[in-house]
């Protein structure tokens, strides 16, 4: 599975990212969509989406996106969610989810700083691909794409586009 990994687009999806992401089969989100039901539509027409809700999004997003997913990927064990922090740095709650799901590759969004860890203590790949949308303080809207199989994630690519 070739995956497109992107978080906190707060209503922007423009063409540098859909051409980043042309190639992938799947993209996830990892919250923070901004706009409403015609906004995710126009990311999800584009690909096929697994997401979740952020703490900016309303209610009629929260309808059709859970807080967190989890689900198997190319023989990997996936968590996704909106606030999720990084190793040794988990929000409130998280450390709990992840004993519960046990994922190989946990995946959050939130900071809008991409940041790519691996866990020790709980034997897992981190991924926040930071933001790829205009609000926020970040000065480069990012994003990530990368292939998961035989329970691996590889070919990893950071896409950066400046504000």
């Amino acid at each position: 599975m070739y995956v497109g990994l992107i978080s906190d687009t707060h209503g922007v999806f423009d063409d540098a990212f859909r051409r980043f992401f042309d190639p992938v089969d799947q993209l996830w989100h990892a919250g923070d969509w901004g706009g409403d039901l015609a906004f995710t539509r126009k990311i999800s027409d584009f690909k096929p989406v697994v997401g979740v809700y952020g703490n900016c999004d309303g209610q009629d997003i929260r309808f059709d996106y859970p807080l967190y997913q989890s689900f198997e990927c190319g023989g990997m064990r996936v968590l996704l969610t909106h606030i999720g922090g990084y190793p040794g740095h988990y929000a409130p709650g998280v450390r709990s989810l992840i004993t519960d799901c046990q994922p190989q590759l946990f995946v959050c969004g939130h900071s809008h700083i991409l940041k790519v860890m691996y866990d020790n203590q709980f034997q897992m790949l981190t991924m926040n691909p930071g933001a790829a949308g205009l609000q926020g303080w970040q000065l480069v809207r990012t994003a990530l794409r990368f292939k998961v199989e035989d329970g691996a994630v590889s070919a990893l690519e950071v896409f950066e586009l400046p504000r």
